[in-house]
């Protein structure tokens, strides 16, 4: 701009700097409709999963229909290598926490108004004709997730697993736990998470050691072995596709608690998320589920940990060649794009509460409802686990003893 010789010129404001790019977000929940959702064949609402089939069934008819809304047909699977930035379903956006939780329907089919509240249930009854009136369209809560994986392990095979998995335990097993054990009381529970596809590029630069001879020497009565090796320049530079990376996305889960054995969940992992379908609150009657609480800015560090962890393994399978080790002095993952999914995944559970002097604990035992994977934690009967370790110790001091009488 001109301006008259002698003047001030006008301020000019310095160039604001660019923030990173708003998310995408890929609508899951398109053409999902709240209320009344019939059967295909004779429009009753008696909807129920088969776990046997995968499949949602009537509990009138007993018409049976698959859901082929899956992660691909929604555009959130496939091409990780194009992802740039961050993408995510819907149903993975920021929850609100002013969002009123209580949600009122029309019943369709008589008109009498019946509410679901969402922090606890995505289903409801009407209270007049009994119809079954289920939330599809998602709410900024975290109550609608974008996908749901079926429970595909029937209640029969997860009260088997258990019972195995406790009966190998049951000589250490707290007596208290033994009498009350009952795993007839497994619950099927829908528990959230967050699926992370991720594009990555890692870099390590650092030393590697190679030995080339190894020798021993004297030194007054004792002999040492010593090593001679090459020392090399190493880096490895590559891209980085992880598939389906799955964090908890529960608070409660994620706070690695004293009072309960939180981390077991993360022990029957992976699940088979390429099969989950768009949400449909038909999937969950006739079982639990915890509604998302956190948001994705809360879950993406502990992600980037675990690529992390994941990229350093993978340099780690070419340095077969530095059999003395490799030290890296530099390390760095750029996370070039990300999509991210909210899933139910579903899991049977166990739960037993210990009271002690000490307090209480929670011990449960975990189902993958997919895999079968088992895994739990038993309360331990403390004085047979101590008198079984003081045997132990004197069975091996004995026969350390024995060992060098006979050497000598």
């Amino acid at each position: 701009m001109d301006h008259l010789d002698g003047a001030t010129p006008p301020p000019t404001s310095a160039p604001v700097p660019a923030g990173p790019p708003a998310p995408q977000v890929v609508r899951t929940d398109v053409g999902a409709t709240d209320g009344l959702v019939k059967c295909l064949r004779c429009g009753a609402t008696e909807i129920s999963l088969n776990a046997a089939t995968g499949g949602l069934r009537c509990g009138y008819c007993r018409f049976e229909w698959q859901s082929d809304v899956t992660l691909a047909s929604l555009g959130l699977d496939g091409d990780i290598g194009g992802l740039s930035g961050v993408v995510m379903g819907s149903g993975s956006e920021d929850i609100i926490p002013s969002t009123d939780v209580v949600v009122t329907f029309k019943c369709t089919a008589c008109g009498a108004e019946v509410v679901i509240d969402t922090a606890h249930s995505t289903q409801a009854r009407c209270h007049w004709c009994r119809n079954t009136l289920s939330m599809n369209q998602q709410v900024p809560n975290g109550a609608v997730p974008d996908v749901v994986l079926p429970f595909r392990l029937p209640k029969e095979a997860a009260v088997a697993k258990i019972g195995e998995f406790v009966s190998k335990r049951t000589f250490f097993a707290h007596p208290t736990f033994k009498a009350e054990f009952n795993p007839e009381n497994v619950m099927g529970v829908y528990l959230p998470y967050m699926v992370v596809d991720v594009n990555a590029h890692a870099t390590f630069v650092g030393q590697g050691e190679h030995k080339t001879r190894s020798y021993t020497v004297k030194k007054g009565d004792k002999e040492q072995v010593l090593f001679d090796a090459d020392v090399y320049d190493v880096a490895r530079e590559f891209d980085l596709h992880v598939d389906d990376l799955t964090v908890e996305s529960s608070s409660e889960r994620l706070e690695r608690s004293s009072t309960s054995a939180n981390n077991i969940i993360n022990s029957i992992m992976p699940f088979d998320v390429e099969n989950a379908v768009r949400y449909d609150a038909n999937y969950l009657a006739g079982f639990a589920s915890e509604r998302r609480d956190s948001n994705v800015d809360d879950l993406a560090p502990i992600a980037h940990v675990q690529i992390g962890d994941i990229a350093r393994n993978r340099a780690a399978r070419t340095l077969g060649f530095y059999d003395r080790g490799v030290r890296w002095d530099h390390e760095q993952v750029d996370v070039v794009g990300q999509r991210w999914v909210a899933a139910y995944l579903p899991v049977w559970l166990y739960s037993y509460h210990q009271t002690t002097s000490k307090g209480s604990f929670l011990h449960y035992v975990a189902v993958n409802a997919r895999t079968g994977e088992t895994m739990g934690s038993v309360p331990i009967n403390r004085p047979r686990l101590l008198a079984v370790s003081a045997v132990v110790q004197a069975i091996g001091t004995v026969v350390g003893v024995l060992i060098m009488l006979v050497g000598g």
